[in-house]
């Protein structure tokens, strides 16, 4: 299963090294952004084009051919996922720190409740949709939860005044905690989801 994690990185090489150029763009030039944003972009950078990638080179296929197994397969990709967050999270924060653009734990903590919800309700697209749609139907996806998901909030926080007033009485380690149980929830249900889609499709 190392293997199939590593593939990744192999084949993106290439795509690796505007990695960094992608992230001291925003860094430079993105100062009026969040960096829990930032944090975001860097962290599903890898395993968003390695999806994409496979879809377009049918990867599936010399995959099933393999001696590994569909679920083998499916856990890597999600593990694999999560090693990557954790790489590219690391080399952002480095590169942000350099370019003194401020940032806090939250933010990298937001961040990753963020990338588990993202990858939670994209990755499963990968295994749905027809090839040629994915690469489209996940950045759409992303753009439209970066533009509609603050206003919700905004709007929720300033009409359901019950649920505000119980949020505002909860302490902060209670919030994150169960914002992070939430999120990696998600993110299992997501895989399970996954995994049996992917045990029943033909190729």
């Amino acid at each position: 299963m190392f293997n199939l994690i590593k593939k990744d990185l192999i084949i993106l090489k290439v795509q690796l090294l505007l990695f960094i150029p992608f992230i001291v763009f925003f860094a430079v030039f993105a100062t009026h952004l969040s960096p829990a944003f930032i944090f975001l972009l860097a962290s599903i950078f890898i395993p968003i084009n390695a999806y994409i990638y496979d879809e377009q080179a049918e990867t599936n296929i010399l995959l099933n051919s393999l001696p590994y197994t569909r679920q083998e397969i499916v856990a890597a990709r999600y593990i694999g996922a999560i090693a990557y967050m954790i790489l590219s999270i690391g080399v952002a924060g480095i590169i942000l720190y350099l370019c003194n653009y401020g940032y806090t734990i939250r933010d990298i903590v937001i961040a990753v409740g963020l990338f588990f919800v993202f990858s939670a309700l994209s990755f499963p697209l990968f295994y749905i949709l027809k090839p040629g749609y994915i690469g489209l139907a996940v950045f759409v996806s992303f753009i439209v939860l970066a533009v509609v998901l603050p206003p919700i909030v905004q709007f929720l926080a300033e009409n359901l005044t019950t649920i505000t007033n119980f949020l505002t009485n909860l302490s902060a380690f209670t919030l994150y905690l169960s914002g992070a149980t939430i999120a990696i929830g998600l993110y299992l249900l997501s895989w399970i989801f996954s995994r049996t889609i992917y045990l029943r499709k033909d190729f």
